[in-house]
C-alpha cells in the first residue's frame, strides 16, 4: 500500500501532495540529494530491508523498487515532452508493479546502481536543455497537461514521499 490520494481518482490533489513534499526547494539539488539518500537508506536498512512492517506496507526495499521505477518512467516521460509535440504520457499501476516486478526481492545494490546511472541521466538533461524546454507539455493520460518542469519537480516531491514512507517502515519494525 502507498499513499492515501488515489492519483487516478483525484490527480490535482495527488500533485499537491507530491509538490508539497518539495515545498520552495530546488528540484535539481533535491534529486542530486536523493542520489546518496537511496545509497544511505540501504545502508542503514541492512537485513531489514525486505520486511514489511505490516502485511499490507510495502517494505524499504519496495519503496526503493517503486522509486527507481518512477525514475525510469519519468525518464521517458521527458524525453517524450522533449522530443514530440504534446505526447501522451501513459500513467501505470503503482502497486501492481511493485507486485508485478517482485520489488521485495530485488537485490538493493542492483536497485541502487539503476536508480543512480538513470537520476545522472535525468540531471544532466534538464541541466544541458534551453531553460524555454522546460514549458514544453505531455499529456498524462491521468491528470492532464504536464510539462517538462512539473514532471521534473514532481519526481523531486516523489523521492521524498517514499524515502519518508522507507524510513518510517524501517522505524516501524526497529520499533516492535
Amino acid at each position: 500500500m502507498t499513499q492515501s490520494i488515489d492519483p487516478v481518482s483525484s490527480p490535482e490533489a495527488y500533485r499537491r501532495s507530491i509538490l508539497a513534499a518539495l515545498g520552495d526547494d530546488d528540484p535539481f539539488e533535491a534529486q542530486t540529494a536523493a542520489l546518496a539518500d537511496v545509497r544511505e537508506l540501504v545502508a542503514d536498512a541492512g537485513a531489514l530491508v525486505d520486511r514489511r512492517p505490516e502485511p499490507d506496507e510495502w517494505s524499504a526495499i519496495e519503496c526503493l523498487g517503486h522509486i527507481v521505477d518512477s525514475e525510469l518512467i519519468a525518464s521517458v516521460r521527458c524525453r517524450w515532452i522533449l522530443a514530440e509535440d504534446q505526447p501522451p504520457l501513459v500513467g501505470y499501476d503503482q502497486d501492481l508493479w511493485v507486485s508485478g516486478l517482485a520489488h521485495g526481492l530485488d537485490d538493493p545494490a542492483l536497485l541502487v546502481e539503476l536508480f543512480s546511472a538513470l537520476r545522472r541521466s535525468n540531471l544532466d538533461l534538464w541541466a544541458r536543455r534551453p531553460v524555454e524546454d522546460r514549458a514544453r507539455v505531455g499529456i498524462h493520460t491521468e491528470r492532464g497537461p504536464e510539462s517538462y518542469e512539473l514532471t521534473f519537480r514532481l519526481i523531486a516531491g516523489h523521492d521524498r514521499v517514499h524515502l519518508g514512507q522507507a524510513r518510517r517502515a524501517l522505524e516501524q519494525i526497529r520499533g516492535r
